[in-house]
């Protein structure tokens, strides 16, 4: 490893020693919020709704105006069609929250179906490959699938709860990741 490398390095561990307790808050609050989300579900669907509707509603209105105001740049009509668009599905989101978080769901399970695929096909290229460690991979499409299978055959009643949960479920193990993070960086750089 070279001098600049290691510099390198040194400084993170640095800084991650120095601020390993607002790690350790983050990642507890994630957990704690995580944890609300998979006990109530349908409160966490519609809060991520809400989140969806708010980021392009604002989004949007802020296209419009940097569209306007830089109208003599190339491509005025496809930015302003993109902004209009934000601010009307933002719209949409926060009016109708529950047909919204049907649609997010449909979203969900779409990609569920398309990744499962896509890590289905990757392990098979690589177990024709004799490369090792496919297997796993193989499960995580199957369980990709499963998961977009379960949701698509429940809706409706699956769009009050998927989202919520598996959000839940991330902000859990995203949460955890920072606490460990946090700890291992408390011992020292």
């Amino acid at each position: 490893m070279s001098t600049d490398q290691a510099d390198v390095q040194r400084a993170v561990a640095n800084a991650l020693h120095r601020h390993w307790k607002l790690y350790l808050v983050e990642g507890i609050v994630l957990v704690a919020l995580g944890l609300i989300a998979i006990v109530i579900p349908p409160v966490a669907t519609l809060a991520v709704t809400f989140l969806f509707g708010w980021l392009f509603l604002v989004s949007g209105v802020i296209g419009l105006f940097t569209t306007f105001y830089m109208r003599q740049a190339p491509g005025f009509w496809w930015a302003l069609i993109s902004a209009a668009l934000g601010v009307l599905v933002g719209g949409m989101l926060l009016a109708q929250p529950v047909q919204g978080a049907l649609s997010l769901t449909l979203v969900l399970a779409a990609f569920f179906a398309i990744e499962g695929v896509v890590s289905i096909m990757f392990a098979l290229d690589h177990k024709r490959e004799l490369s090792g460690r496919w297997g796993l991979m193989l499960v995580s499409g199957v369980v990709d699938l499963a998961l977009a299978v379960m949701i698509i055959a429940g809706l409706p009643s699956t769009a009050a709860w998927a989202i919520g949960l598996l959000v839940g479920i991330n902000m859990v193990f995203g949460g955890t990741a920072l606490i460990g993070m946090a700890l291992h960086a408390r011992k020292g750089a």
